[in-house]
């Protein structure tokens, strides 16, 4: 009890010194990121909004290789605009979330020809673009433009529920959070203060173990006042995800081409190149019944073994069907004929194949 007592003392609450206590520490420790402007430099509209669009549902490390290669093919929002949609998912597979990547083109357009290649700078304006939502919007308009606005990510969230020791469980606190969050955002030197609570986040106060000892918000931290710190932000327990199956078909022309489909542009993975497959259910159909339904007449035969990935809302497995046929047929496709397209297996790592897509054909390639 004394122990308590003693923190209790030095505590004190958020504010202002917070504020302060925070952007001093980011002058010295903030993190190098290719998309962040050098102290004193005014920061690239472009290159903040690229890397909040690839950041979503991403991690830092995941995002800087495919943010560095965008940047060197597609400098800036005319480049991008100009180029084309299957050259941008190309570059884009593997990052996930693929309406991010068709909503990137759609906005690179949009801000080339209606906003004459300036990005608007409040995030009003910004949340009418496509692919930009509110925390999107605020983070383009604090980080770019300076705007007192808020971001609220999962970093900053994290920080903000412990430094009030908001106790509510997420999801349900989420605005509650994001108003606390907003209390704090100065006038002055938004997008730093933004970019500090984040970085924060990141290297100190951390999900697990936060290194509070090293942290410049110590004292104003009610969470740990308390002792609660590693509780927080207390969280709802999640469903499981469910488990949907499927039957992939993986064609393979004797000249070393590989049968591809494009997926509907609406809905999951829209506009991507997949290996045909039926549809992904609770259970799997008979397999007369999927074989009748095979892009190609041929001899399937099963591979051994299943592919599995993980989305955001549920769980795949997928049995892979493999058949091999002559170049110089002349093959009627079974099912949707117009999408579907013979490419070459050197090709391969330039089409625009989601990532479970690359390892159904790389299970169905194994044993060749």
């Amino acid at each position: 009890m004394r122990a308590v007592a003693r923190k209790q003392l030095r505590f004190r609450m958020a504010g202002p010194e917070t504020v302060a206590s925070l952007l001093e520490w980011y002058d010295r420790e903030r993190r190098d990121l290719p998309w962040r402007a050098a102290p004193g430099r005014r920061p690239d509209a472009y290159r903040v909004w690229l890397s909040e669009i690839m950041l979503q549902q991403t991690t830092v490390g995941a995002v800087i290789p495919y943010y560095e290669r965008f940047l060197r093919r597609w400098p800036d929002v005319a480049a991008l605009a100009a180029a084309d949609l299957d050259d941008v998912l190309a570059a884009w597979a593997g990052l996930g979330y693929y309406s991010r990547a068709r909503n990137l083109h759609k906005c690179a357009k949009l801000v080339a020809t209606e906003h004459g290649g300036r990005f608007p700078d409040t995030p009003e304006a910004l949340g009418e673009l496509p692919g930009i939502g509110p925390y999107t919007a605020a983070a383009i308009a604090a980080i770019a433009f300076g705007a007192a606005a808020m971001p609220v990510d999962g970093n900053i969230e994290r920080v903000t529920a412990r430094l009030f020791a908001a106790k509510d469980a997420l999801p349900g606190a989420k605005a509650k959070i994001r108003r606390l969050a907003q209390s704090l955002t100065p006038a002055k030197r938004a997008g730093d203060f933004a970019q500090a609570m984040m970085d924060l986040g990141a290297t100190v106060c951390t999900p697990r173990r936060p290194s509070c000892l090293m942290c410049p918000l110590e004292r104003d931290c009610a969470a740990h006042a308390e002792g609660i710190e590693a509780l927080l932000p207390a969280k709802a327990a999640k469903p499981e995800r469910p488990l949907r199956v499927g039957i992939a078909f993986l064609a393979l022309r004797e000249d070393g081409r590989v049968l591809l489909r494009r997926r509907a542009e609406a809905g999951l993975l829209g506009g991507m190149l997949e290996v045909p497959s039926t549809e992904w259910n609770d259970i799997l159909p008979p397999i007369e019944e999927a074989l009748r339904a095979a892009p190609v007449r041929a001899e399937w035969w099963a591979v051994p073994g299943t592919v599995t990935h993980t989305f955001t809302h549920f769980r795949l497995e997928m049995m892979v069907y493999r058949a091999v046929v002559p170049a110089e047929s002349s093959l009627t496709f079974w099912a949707d004929p117009q999408r579907c397209s013979w490419v070459a297996r050197h090709d391969l790592s330039a089409q625009a194949l989601p990532s479970v897509m690359r390892k159904i054909i790389g299970h169905g390639l194994k044993e060749q």
